[in-house]
């Protein structure tokens, strides 16, 4: 009898230590797959982000990491042996951003000189070697939630664009000038030659932003509208859906950018 007392007591210890250890597993996210936003950087609370222009981090199978500094995106490699963690290889796009968020330069001195790293629940930090904490993250987005717009999850392709001054320009083959609206926020876009990826948001019904575009450099043949596209890409400020199709217009009425559906498609 006794026996079977301690069986089952021992039974039920089992099971309580496996509950907590199942319930622990699930309050802590895997540090690869997830993105890790700035809410502490060198020992001063991370401004609240622009949902455009949020500072994070992504860690990656096969020691890649990738991430923004609230300007620029950043890639680079990382190596992890218990908490010693090291980030190497770093670079990043050269965007000029119009406003400063004050993170880019502490965000990139985190990366430069952490040596620690410790992920707690939904929360990690980085430290230097003498254990001065130099960032803190967190798996949850201190920026408004992914945007609700007829947008989300589209894809399309370029017809023309329409100038304020009549001038009409078409693309020698739409399919070369493509965007695709994620329902997370993200924006994919083909532009001619290059490949961009960048954000979006709708802040109201037919408006639209979107974030800094980071973007390859190839040199696109004479007569590309690129360079115009890329250029204008800032003052995009509102849309409309019309007959299935998509108008994007500049601000300041400096013209209209027409698109037509594309299914299945990511540029």
């Amino acid at each position: 009898m006794k026996a079977i007392f301690l069986l089952g007591s021992l039974a039920v210890v089992l099971a309580m230590t496996g509950a907590i250890q199942a319930q622990t597993s699930q309050q802590v996210p895997p540090l690869e797959g997830t993105s890790w936003y700035a809410t502490e950087l060198a020992g001063e609370p991370a401004p609240k982000p622009d949902p455009n222009r949020e500072t994070y981090l992504q860690f990656e199978s096969g020691g890649r990491v990738s991430g923004s500094d609230g300007c620029n995106r950043l890639t680079g490699t990382y190596q992890l042996d218990g908490e010693r963690v090291a980030f190497a290889q770093m670079a990043s796009t050269q965007m000029l951003c119009l406003t400063s968020s004050g993170t880019e330069n502490p965000f990139r001195d985190a990366l430069k000189n952490a040596t620690r790293l410790t992920v707690t629940r939904e929360r990690m930090e980085l430290f230097d070697a003498t254990g001065t904490r130099l960032a803190v993250f967190s798996s949850e987005s201190p920026a408004s939630a992914p945007p609700s717009s007829t947008l989300a999850g589209t894809s399309w392709q370029l017809v023309e664009f329409q100038g304020s001054d009549d001038t009409k320009l078409t693309p020698d083959d739409r399919a070369k000038y493509a965007l695709a609206f994620e329902t997370s926020g993200q924006l994919f876009a083909r532009i001619d030659c290059n490949r961009g990826r960048s954000t979006w948001r709708s802040s109201g019904p037919s408006q639209v932003e979107f974030g800094p575009l980071a973007i390859t450099r190839a040199k696109c043949p004479e007569g590309s509208l690129h360079d115009r596209i890329v250029r204008q890409w800032p003052f995009i400020r509102s849309y409309v859906m019309k007959n299935g199709h998509l108008f994007l217009a500049l601000m300041a009425d400096g013209g209209i950018y027409e698109f037509e559906p594309i299914a299945n498609a990511k540029p």
